[in-house]
């Protein structure tokens, strides 16, 4: 009996259940969302608060930019542990260049970026030429190679007295808005753009979705996976460019655990460990549940130690979903 027959054959229940599954695998993300604002609106009047509000927007704008640079390595079924200690690094490359040497400070802007870049294209080389096995192996190595390249070429001392024009992407607001908030929504836009229109997108997709298939249709996967490691480091640098704006330093231990959040905040967003699903606006939303749930713990007077528990709960509960609408389909 052929599909259309069984689609014509199925019970209004049945339909109702595949209509159901479609809307949470689609906006289930925003959904909750939307539930733990109104949780936390009740629990604490000072949440819709707008500085509260613009102070969420901000603090989410590191981890949206991480994130948004982890979604290609894990639609491609990879991983990268290593964008805290990129962050790191490029910060402090940018002080010890901008601060220390005195190096244009408009120059410093494309220093953090490109150590970012130059970071991601080693992480892409190792898992690509070495063929290390998993990029789990070849990140995990080069998140404590770059973290102790941070701590050695600084001493294990922060840089400070970075000029405005570094600073203005975390300092800076346009009207109310944190400028690094729009800068986030730039950037998803353009990663919208690249992961659905062009052949590059595309070919993430199917590479995540099945490897050696991909490879045997034409894809020049090793080139992909370079790409999406050095936008990924790329990234990386950019979120170190706001994290230097909102503090004015650059420390080496900057960006510890900055990786798990942004893990988070992808898989939260829909996206699967199993690679080849996955969207910007989804992981730009899970961003936001963790800067929003961080930011109501905050307010309820929740310990440091107890929030990390709950986000390391919201993260398995995220990863056991993923499982179950894998195993669904």
């Amino acid at each position: 009996m052929s599909n259309t027959t069984n689609e014509a054959m199925a019970s209004p229940t049945s339909r109702k259940k595949i209509e159901m599954k479609y809307f949470i695998n689609k906006f289930g993300a925003l959904l909750g969302l939307v539930l733990l604002t109104i949780t936390l609106s009740i629990l604490t009047p000072n949440f819709l608060k707008i500085d509260n509000i613009m102070n969420i927007l901000r603090q989410s704008s590191i981890n949206a930019l991480l994130s948004m640079g982890m979604l290609l390595p894990i639609l491609t079924a990879g991983i990268d542990l290593s964008v805290g200690s990129i962050l790191a690094l490029s910060i402090v490359v940018t002080g010890i260049t901008t601060v220390g040497l005195g190096w244009p400070p408009i120059l410093g802007l494309f220093i953090c970026v490109g150590v970012g870049m130059l970071a991601g294209l080693i992480n892409g080389l190792l898992l690509t030429k070495l063929r290390l096995p998993h990029p789990f192996i070849s990140t995990l190595g080069t998140m404590n190679v770059y973290r102790g390249l941070a701590l050695i070429i600084t001493g294990a001392s922060p840089i400070f007295g970075f000029s405005y024009l570094i600073n203005f992407t975390g300092q800076a607001n346009v009207g109310f808005v944190p400028f690094s908030f729009i800068l986030v929504i730039v950037v998803a836009v353009i990663f919208h753009v690249f992961l659905t229109r062009s052949k590059t997108g595309r070919y993430i997709y199917a590479i995540g979705g099945n490897k050696e298939a991909a490879r045997l249709s034409g894809i020049p996967v090793d080139r992909v996976l370079l790409k999406v490691y050095m936008i990924s480091g790329l990234m990386a640098g950019l979120g170190g460019l706001v994290l230097i704006g909102r503090t004015n330093a650059a420390s080496p231990i900057a960006g510890l655990t900055y990786e798990l959040d942004a893990i988070a905040a992808v898989i939260i967003g829909g996206a699967s460990f199993f690679g080849g699903v996955g969207t910007v606006w989804g992981t730009l939303i899970g961003a936001m549940i963790i800067a929003v749930l961080r930011n109501g713990l905050n307010l309820l007077g929740t310990s440091t130690d107890l929030q990390t528990v709950i986000i390391g709960l919201v993260i398995i509960l995220a990863v056991y979903v993923d499982v179950l609408r894998r195993r669904s389909k």
